[in-house]
């Protein structure tokens, strides 16, 4: 029963919807946060050298603060930030499904709890054949940040 729930599409619409509005507000407060997200999900623009990504774990928390915190972006289905991965601070652009985002940390404190699981790219794939969200599309070019507007 909970298997069938927890991956039903109106499930996990809530928590996808759950997650951003959570997101957003801490956003908006202006609060660092953590992230503890599903590694799976979760790309890196330019890839992170191969002894930097074996490091992670397949759940690992991003810490959502400074520089982190500032170039954060949350779009419809995603979300996307710049980080400095090991000593060198190697920098790559994070981007993740909303539903890669296992929890919502907030001083330790775990905020919110996401049970439901990305879609599989077949599974979008199916839903909407030859589409990709124009914001993406926008954002895949690091010059057009700079028109983003921040809140």
């Amino acid at each position: 029963m909970i298997v069938k729930l927890v991956n039903s599409p109106d499930f996990r619409d809530m928590m996808q919807a759950h997650l951003k509005d959570m997101i957003a507000f801490l956003l908006d407060e202006g609060l660092a946060f953590g992230l503890l997200c599903n590694i799976e999900h979760v790309d890196f623009d330019p890839p992170l050298p191969s002894e930097l990504y074996e490091q992670l774990p397949s759940v690992t928390l991003f810490m959502i603060a400074g520089y982190t915190f500032e170039s954060f972006e949350l779009s419809e289905r995603k979300i996307y930030f710049e980080a400095g991965f090991g000593p060198q601070n190697f920098g790559s652009v994070v981007s993740m499904p909303i539903l890669a985002v296992l929890q919502v940390i907030v001083e330790e404190t775990p905020l919110l709890i996401n049970m439901a699981l990305p879609q599989e790219t077949e599974e979008i794939q199916k839903e909407k054949p030859g589409e990709k969200s124009s914001m993406e599309a926008f954002l895949s070019n690091p010059e057009n940040r700079k028109f983003i507007k921040k809140s």
